[in-house]
């Protein structure tokens, strides 16, 4: 069993020991901003574990599997949403993966050193603009109690982890996002606490993936269905996770994950840190290698945001005929010529891990000309767009490896979009393979499972069994040479969208904390 928590939605998913799915049970879920501090995104502790027991209970009621059967459970979640916790396990505090509350904190910790991110960074491979330094600190200056009582921080698949098995404890691949980790040492490192100035007594033991950490509580067998036989393994950040799924361990190996956020991930036994702190680097959830990362924001949410606004008629259509909004949008997006007409559209930029910041969302170029100009083109361009930001973080870490990868590997839930697929294709003029199994955090979870219950052998072992690819998409020429012209002028016109929203005439996107 696999309970991924991501930042859309949570599900739990059942997979046979050959890796077909059994049953999925999903739900979608909010984070909500506390309007007493702009930037916030709290995560609900009391409301989401009922959820994720719900899910649970579904999964095993409607796979009608005897739950003596599932032998390992493991946890995997959006990286950077952390939770605290008092001496009695009790959470105090939990935010969500892009809280960003703490401008003041990182102010601050620029008048202790002009250079202490990127002194931090050359250690964790972590700068503020995600990390968990600023928000610790915040929880300091605003919550001196809550504070006070600190006894643990860890990660939101941790956190899962502990309400199955009462046990508190970390693993590498997304503790090492709190930015206090030793990188290469794959360990927490109170040296970078002591120079933040937060306390450096709250970190748990830390487990590498595939771990076993205890046996599911009778407490929450009694909630969920679970036996108290099944054990539970430590997990990992979906997209390490995810990478695991593709199979995507092996050095040079590369992948798309396509969600709510679109992550890049290039594999390494031999990691070196970027002097200019552009890109972010974490360890991999397999032990001794470590992954060159570039992040996307929001391409998943942006669908769902235009579904949402814009598609009524289609959302008609599929009560009536069970066909999805997306299908639908995509049969008509096929249609829009490729670049769509030449509109674009801004969202999220390029990666730069020390000064992370996002243009106000736009479409630009575009004519009052329905026939060429309609809802399908603007589908069709928040897809291009992806792409392109995709390009220039491949680009970036291309630069930093002196690199290029022969093939990606693309899963998430765009991986489903067989246009989104060739388009991302002819843009990187790159071959993309498509696994079987799309959800590949979750089968990288169940696969983590696997593998601290001995079902397999080794990480290797368990992906040579599972790990299926369904078909390779191949760039188009033509195609290539249309959307390299577009690359180049949507760079330009970012670079002029970010620029308003640095002058204060439109607003951000999204804006690191400490930042303007």
């Amino acid at each position: 069993m696999a309970i991924d928590a991501g930042t859309g939605s949570v599900r739990v998913i059942l997979f046979d020991t050959l890796g077909n799915e059994i049953h999925v049970s999903q739900s979608e879920w909010t984070h909500k901003e506390d309007k007493g501090y702009p930037g916030s995104m709290d995560f609900d502790v009391s409301r989401n574990i009922v959820i994720i027991t719900d899910l649970i209970k579904e999964t095993i009621s409607k796979s009608n599997v005897d739950s003596k059967q599932i032998a390992a459970i493991s946890t995997t979640s959006m990286r950077e949403a952390i939770v605290l916790y008092d001496q009695f396990g009790k959470e105090l505090w939990a935010c969500a993966n892009v809280d960003s509350r703490s401008n003041d904190e990182v102010t601050n910790l620029y008048q202790i050193s002009e250079t202490i991110e990127a002194d931090i960074y050359r250690k964790s491979g972590q700068t503020f603009s995600l990390g968990a330094i600023p928000r610790i600190l915040w929880v300091k200056n605003n919550l001196p109690e809550t504070y006070k009582q600190i006894k643990n921080v860890t990660m939101l698949n941790d956190w899962i982890t502990y309400r199955l098995t009462d046990v508190i404890s970390v693993e590498p691949s997304n503790g090492c996002t709190t930015g206090l980790f030793d990188l290469k040492q794959r360990s927490w490192d109170s040296s970078i606490a002591d120079q933040a100035g937060i306390r450096n007594d709250i970190f748990p033991v830390s487990y590498e993936s595939g771990t076993i950490i205890g046996n599911v509580t009778e407490k929450m067998a009694v909630l969920t269905g679970l036996s108290t036989e099944t054990v539970v393994v430590a997990g990992g950040g979906d997209a390490q996770l995810g990478c695991i799924g593709m199979g995507v361990i092996g050095e040079g190996s590369a992948a798309i994950l396509g969600g709510s956020f679109w992550q890049y991930e290039y594999t390494t036994k031999n990691m070196q840190i970027d002097d200019k702190c552009r890109v972010r680097i974490n360890c991999h959830a397999v032990p001794n290698t470590w992954q060159y990362e570039a992040i996307a924001f929001y391409p998943g949410l942006v669908m769902r945001w235009f579904r949402d606004s814009f598609c009524e008629l289609e959302k008609y259509l599929e009560e009536q005929t069970g066909e999805s909004i997306y299908s639908q949008m995509e049969k008509r997006a096929r249609n829009v010529s490729v670049g769509s007409n030449g509109m674009l559209s801004t969202f999220s930029d390029k990666m730069n891990y020390i000064s992370w910041k996002h243009a106000a969302p736009s479409f630009i170029n575009y004519k009052l000309d329905s026939e060429r100009f309609n809802k399908a083109t603007f589908y069709r361009s928040i897809m291009e767009n992806a792409a392109f930001v995709t390009k220039g973080n491949i680009d970036l870490i291309n630069e930093i490896t002196d690199t290029s990868p022969k093939e990606i590997i693309f899963a998430g839930g765009a991986s489903k979009s067989e246009l989104w697929c060739q388009i991302i294709s002819d843009v990187l003029n790159t071959p993309i393979k498509v696994p079987v199994v799309r959800e590949s955090t979750a089968l990288g979870a169940a696969i983590c499972a696997g593998v601290g219950a001995n079902i397999f052998d080794s990480f290797d072992d368990a992906i040579s069994k599972v790990v299926k690819f369904e078909k390779t998409y191949s760039p188009i020429k033509e195609n290539h040479l249309v959307y390299i012209a577009l690359y180049k002028k949507w760079e330009e016109i970012y670079k002029n969208q970010l620029e308003l929203a640095d002058k204060g005439l439109t607003e951000h996107m999204w804006i690191a904390p400490g930042l303007k």
